[in-house]
């Protein structure tokens, strides 16, 4: 491969968590390991590798222990919990990238950065949170928090109530500097995780504040890749490509589109709210600000796909 070529790969949350009886941490690094010995092949092929990450599970389960132990310590701040599982992912894909490095005979390094991202504090979304968090309550538990604590709660299809917070759009990611830098000089870089904090300044200008929200971790991610310049924006899901008419008799798998077919497939109705559509809405995102080209596809095919064997693929 000719001179040098960044990737800002997206790895999902849920890539950690294979199913419900194995979530433990060795369950979840036993994962990472899985997930980044394919970006190690990537990194290996010549890549220089931005691997940003969800962290919706893991988010979830810091905030069940602090809500279980709240008659003992105090609680932890949505932000913080996105600040702990940054670390706790960052230092898992650290670890394993360290051995795929030293088994292969690789001189590299890897480094997680703790993620910031800006979001306007006047956004929609906080007008109209809609991102489920956290334990399901009982119904007077959920209106009992929502006057002490001002939570927004709401009933979550028959399985009890939930806490739902905003889900903004970022705008600027703080550590997007320090990240380039660190691609600059050989470095891998785990980043972004979970979107990045989400952070609003204040009316100064000269203070970052942790806002109770969470942020869509492939727009997170489109945005670093943007800010950094990358070559390819990949996100790594559980399908290996993306279909029209999914899981239907008519189903029909993309292997290359273009931005306008892309647009076109969203608004026949093509992809699904909660999954396929963020990813391909990240992708645009990416693409309209000058990115070159994307990749969707699973993780043990990323070294198929960069031979183009497989994957969808899409150009402006």
């Amino acid at each position: 491969m000719e001179g040098k070529k960044v990737a800002v790969v997206a790895v999902g949350g849920n890539s950690l968590i294979k199913d419900s009886n194995r979530k433990t941490i060795q369950d979840q690094f036993d994962a990472a390991k899985e997930s980044m010995h394919h970006i190690a092949d990537m990194i290996e092929a010549g890549w220089d590798v931005v691997v940003t990450h969800g962290n919706g599970p893991q988010v979830g389960f810091i905030l069940r222990r602090s809500e279980l132990s709240r008659h003992e310590l105090h609680e932890v701040p949505l932000d913080y919990c996105g600040a702990d599982s940054q670390g706790a992912i960052g230092y898992m894909f650290e670890r394993a990238l360290f051995t795929e490095f030293q088994n292969r005979g690789m001189e590299k390094h890897a480094a997680a950065v703790v993620t910031q991202t800006v979001v306007d504090k006047h956004d929609e979304a906080f007008e109209h949170p809609t991102k489920p968090i956290g334990s399901f309550m009982s119904e007077e538990e959920a209106k009992n928090r929502a006057e002490i604590d001002g939570w927004i709660v709401v009933e979550d299809a028959g399985r009890g109530w939930r806490r739902v917070v905003a889900s903004p759009k970022p705008l600027d990611i703080v550590e997007a500097p320090a990240i380039k830098a660190l691609i600059d000089a050989g470095i891998s870089v785990i980043a972004v995780g979970g979107g990045g904090i989400p952070v609003v300044t204040d009316e100064g200008g000269d203070k970052l504040v942790g806002v109770e929200a969470v942020i869509d971790k492939d727009f997170g991610s489109s945005l670093l890749a943007t800010m950094i310049g990358a070559d390819l924006f990949v996100i790594s899901t559980a399908v290996e490509k993306v279909y029209l008419n999914f899981n239907t008799p008519e189903q029909k798998a993309l292997d290359k589109i273009t931005l306008a077919e892309a647009k076109q497939y969203i608004a026949e109705g093509h992809f699904a709210k909660g999954s396929m559509l963020p990813k391909i809405e990240a992708i645009i995102n990416f693409l309209e600000n000058g990115g070159k080209q994307a990749l969707i596809v699973d993780p043990p095919n990323i070294g198929r796909a960069l031979k183009g064997e497989t994957g969808t693929w899409i150009y402006p």
